[in-house]
């Protein structure tokens, strides 16, 4: 499998790469997920967009990085996915490991926060991330804040 992994800035993304993203979104979180809620959100043209394609073509997997101060004070990760059928290949591990990397690059000495929905918190454990926090009901979905400490 050819991957080819891309970091940019909202403002750097192509109109195919935000049609596929817009579009991986509403399959996973609205459809699947069976959640009506607003994904476009206002927060994409402040954020980077980190996206794994298969043959620099087919959208596999994505997440978004809100930067510090938008939604939090620290840099935050969101919107991860894989698609459906290339899950169970360890992409969204190399997804997140890799974002965590970029973000890191992008926002140095700075913690990340995310708000993981609560049955995904041991797959964030995984990666150096702590609950903080109780939680919480989002959108219909409970979730759990949890936070990586810069080190």
């Amino acid at each position: 499998m050819d991957i080819c992994w891309r970091w940019v800035h909202f403002s750097q993304l192509t109109l195919v790469e935000l049609y596929q993203i817009l579009q991986l979104r509403e399959q996973v979180f609205v459809l699947e997920q069976q959640c009506l809620y607003q994904d476009i959100d206002g927060v994409d043209a402040d954020s980077w967009h980190f996206m794994a394609t298969i043959n620099n073509s087919e959208l596999v997997a994505y997440l978004r990085v809100v930067a510090p101060g938008k939604k939090y004070n620290e840099p935050s990760i969101g919107r991860v996915i894989t698609k459906e059928s290339y899950r169970g290949l360890g992409l969204g591990n190399s997804l997140l490991q890799k974002g965590i990397q970029q973000t890191s690059r992008q926002f140095p000495q700075t913690d990340i926060r995310i708000s993981a929905q609560r049955h995904l918190s041991a797959f964030y454990c995984r990666c150096g991330f702590k609950q903080v926090g109780k939680p919480y009901l989002e959108d219909g979905i409970p979730h759990i804040e949890m936070i990586l400490k810069y080190t």
